[in-house]
């Protein structure tokens, strides 16, 4: 998670700050491009991410004027411009998961990964998760891949996607119900999260 440390300034000054001095806007980039880009590309590929990321930080510094500064983290609303874009992509995200289904293997986590026995478990668990998420509608799937593979909160999440904090709760909800139900035994919240472990 990309929190400022105690005594470092917060994004919002920095946003603020690239209003004068477009410059600033930089260490925005700096503390939020690489948590995005591995969300993207969990979602999307290695490809699609590059260029996702890009358009994100562009939209974002195009956007700058209307940032509340009184939001000092601006985590969510940068990943709610990354989840829009990534609307436009919904095909390559539904045909990475059946590729994840159909071969159990995940682009951006198997090059970090051991072959043990555990992870071979693990690996089918995933290939039965990635059918089902793939099926899940998009603003539960969504809502659900932004807390589990995004690391945001419930509020963020509502800040991000534009939604009230009870429809991402509701969301959340069913598409962990509807996980539960594809996958039976498996806990489909422990396999989501545990990915991101291995990054």
């Amino acid at each position: 998670m990309s929190e400022t440390s105690r005594g470092e300034a917060d994004d919002a000054s920095f946003i603020e700050r690239s209003r004068r001095e477009p410059e600033a806007f930089a260490e925005v980039f700096r503390r939020h491009a690489p948590d995005i880009t591995r969300y993207v590309a969990r979602r999307l590929g290695e490809d699609a991410a590059e260029d996702i990321v890009a358009e994100t930080f562009l939209t974002a510094f195009r956007q700058r004027e209307g940032y509340d500064l009184a939001r000092p983290h601006a985590r969510p609303w940068l990943y709610g411009i990354a989840t829009n874009l990534m609307g436009r992509h919904q095909r390559t995200e539904v045909r990475q998961l059946r590729i994840l289904e159909r071969t159990g293997s995940d682009p951006v986590t198997a090059p970090f990964t051991e072959r043990t026995d555990e992870r071979v478990i693990a690996e089918a668990s995933r290939r039965h998760l990635a059918g089902a998420l793939a099926a899940l509608p998009k603003g539960h799937r969504d809502a659900l891949l932004l807390v589990a593979w995004g690391d945001l909160s419930y509020p963020e999440v509502a800040e991000a996607l534009g939604v009230r904090l009870g429809t991402v709760r509701s969301r959340i909800n069913r598409a962990r119900n509807k996980l539960r139900k594809e996958l039976g035994d498996i806990n489909a919240m422990a396999t989501v999260s545990e990915e991101s472990v291995y990054e």
